[in-house]
């Protein structure tokens, strides 16, 4: 969420969508262990990039923390704008192929049947 309101904040701040524009916002998990989030906005003058400096600074620091809480991002352009994307990935579990998958398990609080 921190992410995705960067990117929002700063399509609003640093491209013609903050001047009556409009921009997207896409979340989505394209395989099991990442998810993905993208912002098109409608494009501005300069590209996203981590300010390097002050830390004191009043601002600038919103791409650097981006980078620090998710495994890569960047940013493309094309029609209509451009988009700045982040994908955060955990490890999933990988079954053996000579052990069956285990069975899955009941969350507490679960009221349904036996699991299958």
């Amino acid at each position: 969420m921190v992410c995705v309101s960067e990117f929002c904040a700063n399509a609003i701040a640093h491209t013609a969508s903050g001047r009556g524009g409009v921009f997207t916002v896409e979340v989505d998990c394209p395989r099991d262990g990442v998810a993905r989030i993208a912002v098109t906005d409608d494009g501005g003058p300069s590209v996203p990039a981590p300010a390097a400096g002050d830390l004191m600074a009043d601002g600038g620091r919103g791409l650097a923390m981006v980078a620090a809480c998710t495994t890569r991002w960047g940013f493309c352009d094309g029609y209509p704008g451009r988009t700045v994307w982040a994908e955060a990935c955990w490890p999933v579990a990988v079954p053996s192929p000579d052990r069956p998958s285990p069975r899955p398990v009941p969350s507490p609080g679960w009221t349904g049947g036996p699991a299958a």
